[in-house]
């Protein structure tokens, strides 16, 4: 049978299992992409597993996250990570290269290659053609070590696009209408293939915008085809040589289908506080905006700058509007500036920032309450931006520029007509300027072998877990709704992200943003349990948010259904991720009840459980966890289980 794309790139790195869609499969791993704000526990991790030197073609730090130095622990930070990818033998990025995903894309992306990443948006990588996917931290360490990818094997969605984007559209509406039709969770557990000859008109780097938010759909991974695009693309950063080209077979059959007609699309938003929440932007025209920030891993192509420069050149911005600019790395910074954009920003009333993640993770940038910010950013959960009464809206460039001139949302078709505004004839330059000499190569290894780790006072040593007994007593501590993100479970911002080393201190802004009084009552209860609805621990890979609640006697997570990454982080440091048969029985349970559960070790050998509350009342539960995680749990998590094995 002809095979699509996903199919290729999952057959030509199988190493075990059955490639049936719910099967679980192990993948050879090429390149391996880690960044700050997880990079710290993988390197961590790296010593549990007392690796000497990494085992992949390609693995890289990057430092983008936490860039802000307000105080020593992200400076020392930073040094931990530099002296661990010389003792482990990665790449390094310094403060200031630039966002992991686009640099890694300028550097190192490579057709064909299977990539994971501590990151959920290293899908992006799928722009070229790799087969490129976001975990968890200890997975990155273990493909670092060497050993394969396990997941169960998506199924394949693909979707024609046919079409031309009209002036005024671009790439980030294309994906931001796939929200719209499918929502937060229409991807999960696929992989996102993009097909059909709309896909002529879509850059490399059109095609990394809609890749990247495949994250938002909660997909496993998307993929493109490496054609003449992504040929382009490489020869324009000198490494040509390194073009495969990569398509599906003719005649290849999807699991799922969908077109989508690029001429027929119209700027789209996102509202409040949702990716899926999306509605055209003439919908909302005319709401006040006091904020827009341009840049972030989702618009990170030199054209997603130079459009909002050229709409900007020879206006000012709106005095009620703060417009930040954050370079998605040196490279495209430089080519801003080489082009004349940087100029046209400045004196437009924008504020430059560095090349980096910034507001977007939120570490600085963060809007006024109750105030309206547009950002071309993946995510605008609840409090992400480092403001807890947000009101942020994900939108293109082009919806960016037109609010930041007129401070109110503003359809930049409507603002053309009414400026007279040509679109913008962008003089793209045809090469990068490229820059090698900015990453640091992995040391020799007779001199990776004498580095000593640096660690400053904030880094905590991972903590240890007990294994998981046979029977438990669960006292249910939260009941949540459905979509709960990382973030809100381990929240990110300038207040807490600087303690991402130290998992005590983390553990103190778990579940704050649901409950703040959840970590005292945690530890005052001990082992316990929380329920919540589907799509549970969506965003962000951080495994900090399975770790800081497990710290605090997190035991069992009861949900209607799990977010992929979150389940396995879940598994991976030993909490039971258990899922209601009946779904209504989530509104049964809720703070007070206590949840029994029995023969627990026999959950290797049964996907069914019944558990009763203090009254007697019986809940049908199940798992879909394969025998290897079930293994993993037991023992109090991988490591453990691995530490064990050995």
């Amino acid at each position: 049978m002809p095979r699509t794309l996903a199919r290729i790139l999952i057959d030509d790195h199988l190493v075990d299992g059955d490639p049936t869609p719910g099967e679980e499969i192990a993948l050879r791993i090429d390149q391996t992409l880690t960044q700050d704000a997880t990079g710290t526990l993988v390197m961590q991790e790296l010593e549990a597993l007392g690796l000497d030197r990494a085992r992949t073609e390609c693995s890289v730090q990057y430092v983008d996250h936490n860039l802000l130095q307000a105080d020593e622990r992200n400076a020392e930070d930073h040094e931990f990570l530099r002296t661990a990818a010389r003792r482990f033998g990665l790449w390094f990025s310094k403060p200031g290269n630039g966002v992991s995903h686009p640099t890694h894309m300028q550097r190192f992306g490579i057709p064909g290659k299977a990539m994971v990443g501590s990151d959920s948006h290293t899908c992006a990588a799928g722009s070229l053609g790799m087969l490129a996917i976001g975990v968890g931290g200890l997975e990155v360490a273990l493909a670092i070590a060497g050993e394969p990818l396990w997941l169960r094997t998506p199924e394949v969605f693909g979707i024609r696009l046919v079409g031309e984007l009209p002036p005024w559209v671009s790439a980030k509406d294309v994906v931001l209408e796939m929200l719209r039709r499918h929502g937060v969770g229409g991807g999960v557990n696929r992989i996102l293939e993009y097909h059909g000859p709309g896909l002529a008109g879509l850059t490399a780097m059109d095609r990394h915008v809609i890749a990247n938010m495949g994250a938002e759909l909660g997909a496993t991974t998307t993929v493109f085809p490496s054609d003449h695009a992504v040929e382009a693309f490489l020869r324009a950063e000198d490494r040509v040589h390194d073009f495969r080209p990569l398509a599906a077979e003719e005649g290849a059959v999807y699991d799922l289908t969908d077109e989508i007609d690029l001429s027929a699309l119209e700027p789209l938003i996102a509202k409040p506080s949702s990716p899926g929440n999306v509605v055209p932007v003439r919908e909302v025209e005319g709401e006040p905006v006091s904020q827009v920030v341009v840049g972030s891993s989702a618009n990170p192509g030199l054209r997603d700058f130079a459009v909002v420069a050229a709409m900007l050149a020879g206006r000012q911005t709106n005095d009620a509007v703060s417009v930040d600019v954050n370079p998605s790395s040196r490279e495209i910074f430089a080519d801003l500036t080489r082009m004349g954009a940087t100029f046209d920003l400045i004196t437009a009333g924008a504020r430059i920032h560095q090349a980096g993640c910034m507001g977007c993770i939120g570490m600085g940038q963060a809007p006024a309450s109750g105030r309206n910010s547009l950002r071309t950013f993946p995510r605008n959960f609840p409090g992400r931006s480092g403001t807890p009464e947000d009101s942020v809206w994900l939108c293109s460039p082009e919806t960016a520029a037109a609010a930041a001139l007129t401070g109110v949302i503003t359809d930049p078709r409507a603002l053309a007509e009414k400026l007279d505004l040509p679109v913008p004839d962008l003089a793209l330059p045809e090469r990068a300027t490229v820059n090698t000499e900015m990453l640091v190569p992995p040391a020799a290894p007779e001199d990776a072998r004498h580095q000593e780790l640096v660690r400053g006072d904030n880094i905590s040593a991972l903590p240890d877990f007990e294994p998981l007994p046979d029977e438990l007593d669960l006292p249910v501590l939260l009941h949540m709704d459905d979509d709960v993100s990382t973030d809100e479970i381990s929240p990110a911002g300038a207040q807490a992200l600087p303690y991402r080393s130290n998992i005590p201190e983390l553990a103190r802004f778990t579940f704050t943003r649901i409950d703040e009084d959840y970590p005292d009552r945690a530890k005052d209860t001990g082992p316990h349990a929380v329920v919540a609805g589907d799509n549970y621990g969506q965003g962000s890979s951080r495994e900090h948010a399975a770790i800081c609640p497990r710290f605090l006697g997190l035991a069992a997570v009861v949900a209607r259904s799990y977010a992929r990454i979150h389940w396995q982080n879940l598994a991976n440091f030993g909490v039971l991720a258990l899922e209601f048969t009946d779904p209504a029985d989530l509104d049964r349970l809720d703070v007070g009840s206590t949840l029994h559960l029995r023969g627990l070790h026999g959950l290797g050998k049964t996907r069914e459980l019944t558990a009763t509350d203090d009254d007697g009342a019986e809940y049908r539960l199940t798992h879909h966890l394969s025998a290897r995680q079930i293994e993993a749990v037991l023992a109090g998590g991988q490591i453990p289980r691995l530490a064990h094995r050995d």
